[in-house]
């Protein structure tokens, strides 16, 4: 909780002050919110598509296939800004399949992940010609063989693997260990390689690797990398063909002092293991392309304190962000209004919520704030408003898209009533 956050104009791109008020691209976020309200989620769209080319250009040599990564933020302004930009979808559900068709993403450009997918998933994966499904076990194997055996279709396949590499970051978010749900072992799938005639509609000619997320450096990267190639080499000498590697995604940013890697320096790690392979390069990067592109902006209600302690409580909670709670993630929080020689406070910042887990920041030095004062919380894109809920009936927040100097509500603030659309009360109660 001590961090001491990097200069903003370093890594918050388009979140930063001007004139001492904080903006999104060109529209002060204090506009947005006397139209909007608070809680908001507000959005930059020059982010988002610089970000996605950073990554293309670093790995022009390779000619990727990017499949953004659609849990990390399925709003669809943003898909339909990353899908006219050439991007391709890595989906885990039914729901975020629907998504990216919605708007319009070439279903040739789609893999789907997920370890537990059912079978209508399945079948509409299959019925709507996706690239490819990721596999994670023997049992979906033979689930999927099985579906499109009834369906007479041959279906494009990946096996995921486990390198068992140890990603230094949270235990939530590492993928790639022995103990994890994810993935199968080389052994496993050596066996599996080897009996392709049980497999009659399905074309298995894909890798697939995912170990963890917000990961700041390249060893594991090239660590898992090394032991896939050699891997796809073995098969290869076997006859077996291997035709694309997916390498997953996982790039980590700067939420406070950290020293995230570029994405230059990402593609000069990688690249010597993979130029010259003859494999199609996907990757599905979420967080590297969304997270500093948003940020949730919040309101002071009460300025508390107590047991020696300040708390600011604000009308965002962790209902709208749970990774604090969650994940014991840091965010940046700035206020909207940057004043010279305002005094400082230590605050824990806390929301509504009925739980004591319900915070976004502890023991955070801040400019002394008042009730009414906006606050933003930043690097808060990617895994924000796709965690949110209703509990304790809150209504979820508003989505704002910024684009220069114009904005537009990209999902409107829940009512009352859409809290109970759907539930109905039995005539017997």
């Amino acid at each position: 909780m001590g961090k001491k956050p990097l200069p903003l104009k370093l890594y918050r791109h388009e979140i930063r002050y001007r004139r001492k008020t904080l903006t999104c691209e060109g529209v002060p976020l204090e506009r947005i919110v006397a139209k909007v309200g608070t809680p908001v989620y507000v959005y930059s769209r020059k982010t988002i598509v610089e970000h996605y080319r950073k990554l293309k250009r670093a790995l022009v040599s390779l000619n990727p296939l990017i499949c953004f990564s659609v849990k990390s933020n399925s709003n669809l302004a943003v898909l339909k800004t990353l899908a006219k930009s050439g991007s391709g979808f890595d989906v885990v559900s039914e729901g975020e399949l629907f998504r990216v068709l919605k708007v319009g993403a070439d279903p040739k450009k789609i893999v789907f992940a997920s370890v537990g997918k059912t079978d209508g998933e399945i079948r509409g994966a299959i019925q709507k010609g996706i690239f490819s499904l990721n596999v994670e076990s023997l049992p979906e194997l033979d689930r999927i063989e099985e579906i499109a055996g009834a369906m007479r279709k041959t279906v494009r396949v990946a096996l995921r693997l486990n390198p068992k590499v140890e990603a230094q970051t949270h235990h939530y978010v590492q993928t790639a260990k022995s103990e994890s749900k994810f993935g199968i072992t080389f052994v496993e799938a050596k066996k599996i390689f080897h009996h392709l005639e049980a497999f009659p509609h399905v074309l298995l000619r894909g890798i697939h690797i995912h170990i963890g997320s917000q990961i700041l450096e390249s060893r594991p990267f090239v660590s898992a990398l090394r032991k896939t190639v050699a891997f796809i080499e073995s098969l290869r000498k076997n006859g077996i063909p291997i035709e694309w590697i997916n390498i997953g995604g996982g790039l980590g940013i700067v939420y406070a002092n950290e020293r995230a890697q570029t994405a230059e320096e990402y593609a000069r790690a990688i690249l010597p293991l993979l130029k010259d392979r003859k494999l199609r390069v996907i990757l599905e990067p979420g967080r590297f392309i969304m997270g500093n592109s948003g940020v949730l902006v919040s309101r002071v209600i009460y300025v508390k304190r107590q047991g020696g302690k300040n708390f600011l409580i604000v009308d965002a909670g962790m209902n709208d962000l749970i990774r604090p709670s969650l994940y014991g993630a840091y965010h940046e929080i700035l206020p909207l209004h940057a004043v010279d020689g305002r005094r400082k406070e230590k605050y824990d910042v806390v929301g509504p919520v009925c739980e004591s887990g319900d915070f976004l920041a502890k023991g955070r030095t801040l400019p002394k704030f008042s009730e009414g004062d906006g606050l933003a919380v930043l690097s808060a894109g990617a895994y924000g408003f796709v965690m949110a809920s209703n509990y304790n009936s809150r209504p979820r927040p508003a989505e704002v898209y910024v684009s220069g100097n114009k904005f537009e509500v990209i999902r409107r603030r829940e009512s009352l009533q859409d809290l109970i659309h759907g539930e109905r009360i039995p005539k017997w109660v």
